[in-house]
């Protein structure tokens, strides 16, 4: 009976790990903390982008993910996606700067 319960426990934790790995799209901002407190994309993970390489695995280790990046104006996320790219995340998308971002989702 033991057995079974704790085999059902950690089926259960293993689907809930896997649909958030494989979960649709990840949406990591890239900018400094001040800047993500002022504002962010709502479900949006924060790593810094010159912590992207160290941090990583805290939101995914799926290498096929689609991974969003953005910061103010797409530099630090166009970093940020080659970081990604050579460790192997070829999923890891530049979006571009929060504010055009903003924009494209209220069609202004």
């Amino acid at each position: 009976m033991l057995y079974r319960l704790n085999y059902l426990l950690i089926t259960g934790l293993m689907l809930i790990m896997s649909s958030l790995t494989h979960a649709n799209t990840i949406w990591i901002d890239v900018r400094t903390t001040d800047e993500f407190t002022a504002g962010h994309i709502e479900g949006a993970a924060h790593i810094p982008y010159e912590e992207i390489a160290a941090r990583i695995s805290e939101v995914t280790t799926d290498k096929n993910a689609t991974i969003h990046l953005y910061c103010r104006s797409g530099n630090r996320s166009g970093i940020a996606q080659q970081t990604l790219h050579a460790m192997g995340f070829k999923n890891a998308v530049n979006k571009g700067g929060y504010e055009a971002l903003l924009q494209q989702k209220t069609g202004q």
